[in-house]
């Protein structure tokens, strides 16, 4: 009744609706999911790669470039600055606050590196 439907009729276009494809009648109708909204792997994949690349080729010129007496530190450092520059990124690619996006990959990247540290301290 919210869409100025009578139930009746209502009931009787939700089975017509879900007779043929109930799950993507739900998507569709319920959730907003259609066709245009769908994942596209391959777009994905290779964003994901090119991520990776960059993420790997800025400490790497840290590297080059930050004198040799604290070299663990530059990158360590370094490493952070960068995590927060693309989480940032891609918090605003999709939509979602800059500043949000850095703390949550700073956080998360600093803790793994942390754990990291640990366990190789270990062994």
């Amino acid at each position: 009744m919210q869409r100025g439907v009578e139930a009746g009729l209502a009931q009787q276009v939700a089975r017509q609706l879900m007779q043929h494809d109930a799950l993507g009648a739900h998507a569709r109708d319920e959730l907003g999911i259609s066709d245009a909204m769908g994942g596209r792997p391959v777009q994905a994949a290779l964003a994901s790669a090119a991520s990776f690349a960059v993420g790997a080729a800025l400490p790497l010129a840290v590297t080059a470039l930050a004198p040799e007496a604290g070299l663990m530190f530059w990158v360590g450092g370094a490493s952070l600055v960068f995590l927060a520059v693309l989480g940032a990124v891609a918090a605003r690619v999709g939509g979602a606050p800059a500043v949000i996006g850095a703390w949550r990959v700073t956080f998360w990247g600093a803790l793994a590196k942390g754990i990291t540290a640990g366990v190789g301290a270990l062994f």
